[in-house]
């Protein structure tokens, strides 16, 4: 599958998630459910992946976590916020750089329509 094909797919499984349960609930419910719609779909995923950083060439656990690694390729960071911020995209950025994927899915499921909530990300 390649990048374009396995974004459409997890953004397919988040809109079904959105699509049943519409915004106004917590982060965790949606992670849950889209671990369930994932998992349906025959896609491959890490959840709570930790995410170390690396200073002077010295790992350091920070407790950073990734909320989802999918395929091994694409960071996925879901959020249920009011509207996403210049930070969260910061964020975004700094997971790919530290976790070496190209690819990344900002998710914000706190909106009325899932498209305007979503962000792709590629470095």
């Amino acid at each position: 599958m390649t990048d374009n094909q396995l974004t459409h797919e997890i953004i397919g499984a988040a809109i079904e998630v959105h699509r049943v349960l519409g915004p106004g609930l917590l982060e965790s419910a949606y992670e849950e459910c889209l671990t369930r719609e994932l998992t349906l779909r025959n896609i491959k995923f890490e959840r709570q992946k930790p995410l170390p950083v690396v200073y002077k060439e010295v790992k350091l656990d920070c407790g950073y976590r990734l909320d989802f690694l999918v395929e091994g390729r694409v960071v996925l960071e879901l959020k249920a916020v009011e509207s996403l911020a210049p930070i969260h995209e910061a964020i975004m950025l700094t997971y790919l750089r530290l976790s070496g994927c190209k690819i990344g899915l900002l998710i914000n499921f706190h909106v009325e329509v899932l498209k305007n909530g979503l962000r792709r990300f590629v470095l």
